[in-house]
């Protein structure tokens, strides 16, 4: 009983407030009306539903109190969409406000009313809007401009048609100086004062940039020389929003000459100096783009110089505006190596620095580092390899490698670098270090072999599948100069059926290519694991080929097993030279951020339902026209299979049983097998057959054919 009267209090309840405020927006008296404005606003701020107040709130939009217009204001721009006949209402008001002497209201009657949104009102809106463009107030002005971009995202073809965006475009060039100064600053507040013919040309160019952005084949916001020399003139009058609006503007430009390329620069370097970082990163794409055109070398380098203090203020900032501007300085220095060559101190990480601060520090001092910083940048590398997060510890000493390939000269200190690591016998410090080892052997072959000894003595602390690869990979590319190579090896394949991999297949092989009489159980075995128990089609396919290529033809062998590769270099960009040209242009947005194009983003543009209900239906066509595709795949015929028709051979005897005398098979893969010998002879031998076991392969593998006499040499017992 109980629960069914809890609903009915709390509706009369909700009913008694609502009435008890009704009323009092209804008082005959000031005060409580407005105190009622103010319980319904911080009512519907914490998400109550008072839109049944909307005509007893409305009744109070007339008054000469600005505080209480505004709190109006804000209440129609709240529920205009669920109350849209209601709304039409406030229209005389709105109208009447846009007349009123005070250039504060007649600004915030223009802007209310483009909040609205509510299509029955935009009819009544052009008339306002074309009388505040035209106000001596540049308030006003720039006030206005924002509400034609507001009524061109409802409905472009009204603001065509009244000609709002030539208007704009006049306004751009817009030096109408205040009028009546004298009768607006006795009533605007002192912060309004400030608005300036600069910042109505701020708002305008703001305005048609996001026009432009939506109306792509027609040429709205058009830049010439005098326009360009009228936006650079009133950059340093703005806001910050404006500066940002006009450096994007000035961005796009394209400069006649480079005399002209250079006078936009020079006009743009003193925004180094704003205290926000945002303008900092605007001017700096401005400069990024326009240098192109400059060929003069004394001004390029002048202009790096300057622009190195604001982007060091930058890494100053917060950790996650510090996080932003490292990842635009990332880009700023793969575009321009020489930007930042000489304060790679400054991004030194920091004890309190956040993880992700860290590995883009770590990321801009690789690039930095060259020759003459080198030893400092080792020795700071070495602290961190000493941290407690892992994972930057890796990649700390990753960065050690990559010094030593970029910068040839320190390829020795780092190498000692990365034995003073090891003998701290931390595992996965050793094992990252192993790894690194193996890149530089790449780059620097034959170079570093008297390492190999103290790289040998951390196998048993290698758990890990990569270092296994890597000292696997630097057992079998020196394995002529390791006595017990075979040994080594070996040890790594006592769980190889567990986790397969393929490192020691190869390393094998090279091994027995240089020392055959010493590895050919080894390679016996190592064959045998991989096509009978490798779950892995890619090893099985691998250990196939090398065991055809060895029973074929040892030169052959060699020249492709051990065949020399070319030495790894570390690329100068992370980006392609094409997708970071873009990204320059869009320094301090989010596509430079996390360094992807616009369009991974936005996705096209803006999609509506219909839009968006078609793609849907073309993804299920797409996905169904696959899902036919695959089943007939399914139904065609096996072209892998070449025996469809003939009998399946009797499995192969035991690995390492001996072989049939005959060899004879009428298996055309054979022809395939059999590229680097002449017409096989059937021979008796001791050795191990191919296995043709099925649960190794998906398809039968059939026995290979023996070499021939004329290519017997001291690979014969391994002949298949």
């Amino acid at each position: 009983m109980a629960s069914r009267a809890a609903p009915r209090l709390q509706g009369a309840r909700a009913k008694g407030e609502n009435a008890e405020l009704r009323a009092d927006l209804n008082s005959q008296y000031r005060d409580p009306r407005k105190e009622a404005i103010k319980r319904v606003i911080a009512s519907m701020t914490v998400g109550k539903d008072v839109s049944a107040l909307f005509p007893d709130v409305l009744k109070n939009m007339q008054t000469e109190d600005l505080e209480q217009k505004k709190l109006v204001y804000l209440y129609l721009m709240n529920y205009a969409k669920t109350q849209p006949e209601l709304v039409i209402l406030a229209v005389n008001t709105f109208v009447k406000d846009t007349d009123d002497p005070n250039p504060l209201i007649r600004a915030l009657a223009i802007r209310t009313m483009g909040c609205l949104r509510a299509d029955k009102i935009l009819d009544y809106v052009c008339d306002p809007l074309r009388k505040c463009l035209r106000d001596d107030n540049p308030y006003v002005r720039k006030t206005a401009a924002i509400g034609v971009l507001k009524l061109y995202d409802l409905k472009p073809s009204l603001a065509i048609e009244n000609g709002f965006i030539t208007q704009l475009q006049e306004m751009v060039t817009d030096s109408n100086p205040m009028v009546s100064v004298s009768h607006s600053r006795a009533l605007v507040p002192s912060a309004n004062r400030q608005a300036t013919p600069e910042q109505v040309v701020a708002n305008a160019v703001l305005a048609l940039s996001e026009i432009q952005e939506s109306a792509e084949d027609e040429a709205i916001l058009v830049l010439d020389s005098a326009t360009l020399s009228r936006l650079l003139v009133a950059l340093g009058e703005c806001t910050e929003w404006g500066r940002i609006a006009i450096l994007n503007a000035v961005a796009k430009y394209k400069a006649e000459d480079e005399k002209e390329a250079e006078h936009i620069c020079e006009r743009v370097i003193p925004q180094f100096q704003h205290a926000n970082g945002s303008v900092v990163l605007a001017a700096i794409k401005v400069i990024m783009i326009h240098i192109r055109d400059v060929s003069r070398e004394e001004f390029v380098k002048g202009i790096m110089r300057k622009m190195a203090p604001p982007l060091v203020t930058l890494v100053s900032s917060a950790p996650e505006v510090q996080w932003v501007a490292l990842r635009n300085i990332n880009l700023i220095l793969q575009k321009r190596p020489d930007a930042l060559s000489h304060e790679m101190r400054v991004f030194f990480c920091k004890y309190n620095d956040p993880p992700y601060v860290k590995v883009e520090k770590l990321e801009i001092m690789i690039k930095l580092a060259t020759e003459k910083n080198v030893d400092t940048f080792l020795s700071e590398l070495k602290e961190y390899a000493s941290e407690v997060d892992v994972d930057f510890v890796r990649k700390s000493v990753r960065a050690i490698g990559q010094c030593a390939i970029k910068i040839e000269g320190a390829a020795e200190r780092c190498v000692n670098v990365l034995l003073d690591l090891i003998s701290t016998r931390v595992s996965y410090v050793v094992q990252e270090s192993i790894v690194v080892i193996k890149d530089i052997f790449r780059k620097y072959p034959q170079r570093y072999e008297g390492i190999i000894p103290t790289l040998c003595a951390s196998l048993d602390e290698l758990d890990e599948p990569e270092a296994k690869a890597s000292l696997i990979w630097i057992l079998g590319e020196y394995a002529d100069k390791i006595d017990n190579a075979d040994e080594l090896i070996g040890s790594f394949l006592e769980n190889y059926a567990e986790e397969p991999i393929q490192a020691p297949l190869t390393a094998v092989v090279k091994l027995f290519l240089q020392r055959p009489e010493s590895a050919q159980a080894l390679v016996q075995r190592v064959l045998a694991l991989a096509t009978t128990k490798a779950d892995s089609p890619d090893l099985r396919d691998r250990a196939y080929i090398q065991w055809r290529l060895l029973s074929s033809d040892t030169e052959a062998a060699k020249a492709v097993i051990l065949a020399a590769r070319p030495p790894i270099t570390l690329p100068a960009t992370s980006v392609p030279p094409g997708l970071l040209e873009e990204l320059i242009g869009e320094l301090g947005c989010l596509s430079a951020v996390y360094h992807k194009p616009v369009q991974a983003f936005i996705a096209g543009g803006k999609l509506g339902a219909d839009q968006i209900s078609a793609q849907r239906t073309e993804a299920t066509t797409t996905r169904e026209a696959a899902l036919a595709t695959l089943v007939a795949g399914q139904k065609a015929e096996n072209l892998l299979d070449f025996d469809d028709d003939e009998p399946v051979a009797e499995q192969a005897a035991d690995m390492f049983s001996a072989p049939s005398t005959t060899n004879a098979t009428t298996n055309p893969l054979d022809d395939l097998l059999g590229l680097f010998g002449g017409p096989a002879e059937p021979v008796a031998s001791s050795s191990p057959v191919l296995p043709t076991n099925n649960s190794a392969s998906h398809f039968q593998v059939q026995q290979p054919a023996a070499p021939t006499a004329s290519n017997s040499n001291g690979l014969d017992d391994l002949l298949f």
